[in-house]
């Protein structure tokens, strides 16, 4: 075998050159058949190299390769026979085949005369003395050349310079997760939606329609109910509709959020404000603005209401019975805030209470006080004089007289001036006064205005019968502001105020006058008003000798 090897790797690698020199195809002769002894020695040698033994639990032999396609194996170099010698039937012989590989990749029972000599679509490999010596320890394995090896699935794979963008990144993209189909599941819009979110949308609604929705359900009814919607709870509208109980209710649930109540007209709350008068009085602690007008209420209830409410800015007192000058100094103790005060038509009150007022609440800008008594008292009027801080004023139906007007605007024995006449007087911040229905002031206490108020914008002097034109010839110099004038029911003047009031310098301001029942007014006076008042918007002149002159000089401008 040895002296075999080195001719076989000479002779092969010298077809090798010659195969690439010229780059033709082999050509292989015909396989000469043998017989008997031969024959049968070259059957034991192909079974030697068969995988066949691997399924008979022998091993195979020492030059088959396994785990890839079948192939031609290499010559046994172990046969005692030449490889010049003749081959066997079928196959090539060791010289004809130059080193190829001549052991059939078929197994035995494979049929040998009838089948193709060669396939020439095999996989062949070279045997060169270069390959001889890589094998190193196993001198009998002879690798084929690369371009003849066979190319594994790995190594046929393209690579990723090779592969499309598009298909670049396929492997590494995660398999996606089939989600089943879930059936829809049925939503309670109204109950899922946050608590927020409901008030948000009863607050679009009016206190009467809220009412009305409390009747929907139980959680409507809770919802209805809640504080948060009722920071404004003003019943005027719909007082005759709810019940005493709900009211009630309603008051004690959203006490702490209110912050304006008006009970106008609750004549159901009568009884009731004995027994929850207290109840309700300790949840509505956060007042600014309350309102009785008209209300059948208890004096201990309203003293309730008072004490918890240290920030009242705005009460209304109205037309309530039970109020009295205790109530005064209720309020007088415990708001210190109070802006706005009516007490109007109380006929258990008079200045005595509204003098602790005036001395305790230094922010009072508004006091209607119409058809109280003890507006004669000089002490009362002086304290008004020297805080100085009224804007409105209504004291009409009362018994009011020319004094009163004279320390009210003027104060006790003020200084005059000795060229005009005038006291020297800071002026009044009056913006509004009514003094309709007093019936003891004149032309003089009229007079005592005159100067003394710049800012007036209303003025309501209707049914003072003693009055004449004297008393409105300076009042309408010395108001450019005015804004609202009412005469109703004067008898003594004449069309010689209204032409006065129409070259005032109030005139580019003035949107509402009255002249009702002043019989003695007619187109010689309306006429002037029409033409040079540009934003008037309001005129009253029923019972009038106003003709449709003037009408139709109103309608023309």
């Amino acid at each position: 075998m040895s002296r075999i090897m080195p001719e076989v790797l000479n002779e092969a690698s010298d077809l090798s050159s010659l195969a690439e020199t010229h780059g033709e195809a082999l050509r292989f002769e015909e396989p000469v058949k043998l017989k008997g002894r031969k024959r049968f020695i070259q059957s034991l040698q192909r079974i030697s190299s068969s995988p066949s033994l691997a399924r008979m639990g022998r091993a195979p032999s020492s030059s088959y390769r396994t785990g890839g396609k079948a192939s031609m194996s290499c010559v046994s170099l172990a046969s005692n026979y030449s490889a010049y010698g003749p081959s066997h039937h079928h196959h090539t012989s060791s010289q004809t085949s130059v080193g190829f590989s001549t052991a059939p990749t078929s197994v035995v029972t494979t049929p040998g005369p009838e089948s193709q000599t060669f396939d020439f679509g095999s996989r062949i490999r070279i045997i060169s003395q270069s390959s001889a010596t890589q094998a190193g320890a196993n001198p009998l394995i002879a690798p084929l050349p690369v371009e003849a090896r066979s190319i594994s699935k790995e190594a046929q794979l393209p690579t990723a310079s090779e592969v499309p963008d598009s298909y670049a990144d396929y492997s590494s993209k995660p398999l996606l997760e089939v989600v089943p189909e879930r059936k829809p599941r049925a939503i309670d819009f109204w109950g899922e939606m946050p608590n927020e979110i409901k008030v948000h949308i009863f607050r679009f609604l009016r206190p009467r329609e809220i009412i009305c929705c409390s009747a929907v359900s139980r959680s409507w009814h809770e919802m209805c109910f809640d504080g948060q919607l009722w920071a404004e709870l003003d019943t005027q509208d719909y007082y005759r509709d709810i019940p005493s109980m709900s009211l009630v209710r309603l008051m004690t649930a959203a006490g702490p959020f209110v912050r304006d109540l008006n009970l106008r007209g609750c004549h159901q709350l009568g009884d009731r404000w004995a027994t929850h008068g207290q109840a309700m009085a300790e949840a509505c602690r956060n007042l600014q603005s309350f309102s009785l007008e008209d209300c059948r209420i208890d004096l201990s209830s309203v003293h309730y209401f008072l004490l918890q409410n240290t920030r009242l800015v705005h009460i209304n007192f109205c037309r309530v019975p039970a109020i009295n000058n205790s109530a005064m100094r209720v309020i007088a103790r415990g708001c210190p805030l109070l802006e706005s005060l009516n007490v109007s038509w109380c006929p258990h009150l008079d200045t005595q209470g509204l003098h602790k007022i005036i001395e305790s609440c230094s922010n009072l800008k508004e006091l209607r006080a119409s058809e109280t008594r003890g507006w004669d008292d000089k002490n009362f009027l002086s304290d008004i004089f020297k805080r100085n801080v009224l804007q409105r004023l209504f004291i009409d139906r009362s018994d009011a007289d020319d004094e009163s007007l004279q320390v009210l605007f003027q104060g006790c024995d003020p200084e005059i001036d000795p060229l005009t006449g005038q006291a020297i007087v800071p002026t009044r911040k009056f913006r509004h006064l009514n003094l309709s229905r007093c019936t003891r002031i004149t032309d003089k206490g009229i007079k005592y205005m005159s100067q003394n108020v710049p800012l007036l914008a209303g003025l309501q002097v209707s049914q003072l019968v003693n009055l004449t034109d004297g008393a409105f010839k300076q009042l309408f110099e010395d108001t450019p502001l005015l804004t609202h004038l009412d005469l109703e029911q004067i008898d003594d003047i004449t069309n010689s105020t209204l032409q006065k009031l129409a070259q005032s310098p109030c005139t580019p301001v003035l949107q509402h006058l009255n002249i009702s029942y002043c019989e003695n007014l007619g187109d010689t006076g309306m006429l002037p008003i029409i033409k040079n008042c540009p934003e008037l918007r309001t005129v009253q002149m029923d019972n009038t000798r106003v003709s449709d002159l003037v009408l139709a000089e109103a309608a023309a401008q």
